[in-house]
């Protein structure tokens, strides 16, 4: 077993005990779970999971009632973060009476970034063709990848991204995963959330969630084979059939994989908008 300085090493993202509230109803209660640094992250669960809330804690945009939130080793929502951490929420946060290119420029300026990142920006995410068009007259998936190109501004370390391939085709959700993944190559951690569970096999590693709860943190291998199965959309309803939790959140200092269905002496050998 690790020590705790083990586990957290590399975390660019640590949360523990966290309980959030929408009036009366309780949305997420003690979760705890580490996003590891320089790799992508696949939050996935249905609609009204908790997944929305959970990244809106994390970028520090949400009231949260206790817990704690630690990224890129400061408390969420902190000033330093602003530049560090960039956010892409699920409709796309740029103005549509602007072109492309006015947007980006508008976006740099906030940030401080140099002017040369607009063009950095707009080359790697492929909209060179239409940077000069008003972002209102562009498709759903261009405009999605206008928010995109704003959030990459200024390098961010952490790139949160709210459910980025709604509505895509499936040709673009393709292009967009490879975008990920040579951004994770590059040293930047990515959160994305779906609902989409045959996008897990892009992810490094997966927290799933079902009603403000963690049901697995793993790999995707890991969590096949510890279910027996052969696909995440299998696996996550046999952890669901498998009953409900009776494991408590895994805390930050405990290494290795967790599943919702493990008995406490069941644990397995440690393993494993752009708005800022």
């Amino acid at each position: 077993m690790s020590n705790s300085a083990d586990a957290t090493a590399g975390a660019a993202v640590i949360v523990d005990d966290l309980h959030v509230k929408r009036g009366s109803t309780a949305v997420l209660e003690g979760l705890s779970l580490a996003v590891p640094a320089g790799a992508i992250v696949g939050l996935l669960g249905p609609s009204g999971s908790g997944k929305t809330t959970l990244m809106r804690s994390i970028v520090g945009v949400q009231v949260v009632q206790s817990g704690s939130i630690e990224v890129l080793g400061l408390p969420a929502g902190t000033a330093p973060l602003r530049t560090r951490v960039a956010y892409v929420t699920q409709q796309a946060s740029v103005y549509d009476d602007l072109t492309v290119r006015q947007n980006l420029v508008y976006f740099r300026r906030v940030l401080g970034a140099p002017a040369s990142d607009v063009d950095r920006v707009i080359e790697r995410t492929d909209l060179g063709t239409v940077a000069d068009r008003l972002v209102g007259s562009l498709s759903g998936g261009q405009r999605g990848r206008v928010s995109l190109a704003a959030a990459l501004l200024g390098e961010p370390e952490l790139l949160v991204l709210d459910e980025p391939t709604v509505g895509l085709d499936p040709v673009l959700r393709v292009q967009l995963w490879d975008l990920f993944r040579s951004l994770a190559d590059d040293g930047r951690t990515l959160l994305v959330s779906s609902h989409v569970m045959d996008e897990a096999k892009r992810c490094d590693r997966l927290l799933l969630m079902r009603d403000g709860e963690l049901l697995a943190d793993d790999t995707v291998e890991g969590l096949l084979a510890f279910t027996g199965t052969d696909d995440v959309e299998t696996a996550f309803l046999r952890l669901i059939e498998r009953g409900a939790p009776d494991l408590a959140p895994r805390a930050p200092d405990r290494p290795g994989p967790r599943h919702a269905a493990e008995g406490p002496d069941e644990a397995p050998e440690p393993g494993s908008e752009a708005t800022r």
